[in-house]
């Protein structure tokens, strides 16, 4: 598993649960704004400056956002 920087897998958390949330309440202006304040935020990270994301790095962060994932647990590539 890739290793992360911990702003861009807490900014993956918080659209994750800022999506679910909107998911139960859609139409809220503000949850909509926020989730596309975040989505700007992980695809422009500093993090891919080098290199942009494929798919399987998406899935992998993607999954460190999910319920019960251990978040402290980052290894290295």
């Amino acid at each position: 598993m890739r290793s992360f920087p911990d702003d861009l897998a807490q900014a993956q958390r918080d659209w994750t649960t800022t999506y679910r949330r909107l998911a139960e309440r859609p139409g809220h202006t503000d949850l909509r704004r926020r989730l596309y304040r975040l989505s700007v935020q992980l695809f422009f990270h500093p993090h891919w400056q080098q290199r942009r994301p494929g798919p399987a790095a998406w899935q992998e962060l993607r999954a460190l956002s999910r319920p019960g994932a251990a978040t402290s647990e980052r290894r290295p590539r």
